[in-house]
């Protein structure tokens, strides 16, 4: 009998996990057939269509992303302003309410991404396959059209069914290092005339939908994404991820379809989900480390004032950034989801500094998106909503719950692979940060490698944000334990 790789051995840690916390790891046999049993991608559905499949349509993801949400084109208009159109995956078209495939998808409420091996929240029959918006394939999709004033502001928009073709299949790095000059035009890219030029427009409005969001307070955070890195079957190391311009990109054109999206239904009497950050949870410890470094913030929460106050330190600091980043999310509190009834006054996202904030854009990957999508599809049919408000309250509900219980699964295996890496590193001392202090108990970052763990001991006094330094004095792989004494 052979033994398990490490891969093995995390996927079994994370069905664990899953199980434990209410998700289930396995898709059931009777979505698995309905999947199956769909031969071709859609072709029809009862809304009106556009045939968009000329236009220099590109996606930007992950280098190993095949379950393809949006695509993305721009143009230029002749007063300066630029027409942006987003492209979303069409997936009820193929995934109808209430079937198998849909009650799996509620059931999880999303995709779980850990360090080798990924669950998808719908059959990859379908997800990276006949609702994926593929290179080169003909494919059903919503298209989200806004037009975007030289100031940022958004003018006009509107949402339509389109057929569409992903001309180029782009990653984030590829685009991110082109845009920055650090690397040629992705191949992908260069084989389509004019995709360099469409690239450079998309990237020039993202900036300045940022650019305006920033003035009206959105947060500029930056903070160190990690990925771990494989030989084979074995992690190898922890790396943290550079800011990337792509990503930039992609998340405000983003961020400025899911605003469209929610004015839409608003607009036409539709109830919707919104994505929302409420008032900051600990907004007295977010003060409190503004004045250990020589800053005052006003009593009650501003959006506006923390904004230039973090733009402020990026510029004095910007090696130390990403670590006061991290500490302020930790203390804005999660997101969660809400129902924002028709004519009522939208709940709005403190963090981006936006009245209407939905997730509309990435259907095969969120439950939210999926049912986001069918309000819209029966406002642009005629159809009555197809949720009540009393459906969409549990539906918010249980997303909230679900998406927390994927990001703790997913930090939970991220750190069993991190303590498969550093197992061989117990006794060493290393600098680190309080990244969170509470009645669970008080837990750090390491600066490098990039990883995170628990405080043994006691360690009164000590609160987000502070710095000390720490010895690693155990580690448990399979519950995702890496624990530190303070030295």
């Amino acid at each position: 009998m052979t033994n398990p790789s490490n891969r093995d051995h995390l996927r079994t840690i994370a069905v664990r996990a899953m199980r434990e916390r209410g998700l289930e790891p396995d898709i059931p046999r009777d979505a698995i057939a309905q999947a199956e049993a769909i031969k071709n991608a859609p072709t029809t559905t009862e809304e009106p269509t556009r045939d968009l499949r000329n236009m220099l349509w590109c996606s930007i993801d992950n280098d190993d992303s095949r379950d393809l949400d949006q695509l993305s084109v721009a143009e230029a208009l002749s007063n300066g302003d630029v027409k942006v159109l987003v492209a979303i995956a069409d997936v009820d078209a193929a995934v109808a309410k209430g079937t198998a495939v849909d009650r799996h998808a509620a059931q999880n409420t999303t995709s779980v991404y850990t360090p080798g091996v990924i669950f998808p929240m719908l059959p990859e029959r379908l997800s990276t396959d006949l609702t994926s918006l593929a290179a080169g394939e003909d494919r059903l999709s919503v298209v989200i059209e806004f037009v975007v004033a030289k100031d940022g502001g958004v003018k006009s928009s509107e949402l339509y069914g389109a057929s569409v073709n992903n001309k180029s299949k782009l990653a984030y790095n590829g685009v991110g290092a082109w845009l920055a000059g650090s690397s040629p035009l992705p191949p992908a890219a260069a084989a389509v005339p004019g995709m360099d030029d469409q690239l450079r427009l998309q990237d020039r409005v993202a900036q300045t939908l940022d650019a305006l969001r920033a003035q009206h307070g959105a947060l500029g955070f930056e903070t160190i994404e990690v990925e771990t890195v494989f030989d084979g079957d074995t992690p190898q190391e922890v790396r943290p991820q550079a800011p990337n311009r792509a990503k930039s990109l992609i998340a405000n054109l983003m961020i400025a379809a899911n605003g469209v999206t929610a004015r839409f239904l608003d607009a036409r009497g539709f109830p919707s989900l919104r994505r929302v950050v409420k008032s900051p949870e600990r907004w007295d410890r977010i003060r409190a480390l503004a004045e250990q470094l020589g800053e005052t913030l006003p009593a009650d929460a501003d959006s506006i004032a923390l904004a230039a106050f973090l733009d402020r330190r990026k510029k004095a600091d910007p090696q130390a950034f990403p670590d006061l980043s991290m500490s302020i999310i930790r203390l804005l509190g999660r997101g969660e989801y809400v129902v924002d009834p028709p004519g009522a006054e939208p709940p709005g996202h403190f963090g981006l500094a936006v009245r209407d904030y939905s997730h509309s854009t990435a259907p095969n990957r969120r439950f939210p998106d999926l049912v986001t999508q069918r309000l819209v599809k029966a406002a642009l049919a005629g159809h009555p909503a197809p949720y009540s408000i009393g459906e969409l309250d549990s539906i918010a509900t249980r997303c909230t719950a679900q998406e927390d219980a994927a990001n703790k699964v997913e930090r939970q295996v991220r750190k069993s692979a991190a303590a498969m890496i550093v197992q061989s590193r117990i006794g060493e001392t290393f600098d680190a940060m309080v990244t969170g202090a509470s009645s669970k108990g008080t837990f750090v970052r390491v600066f490098s490698p990039p990883i995170e763990g628990k405080l043994m001991g006691s360690n009164d006094g000590l609160d987000v944000g502070d710095r000390l330094r720490v010895r690693l004095s155990a580690v448990n792989i399979d519950r995702g334990f890496i624990d530190f004494q303070a030295v």
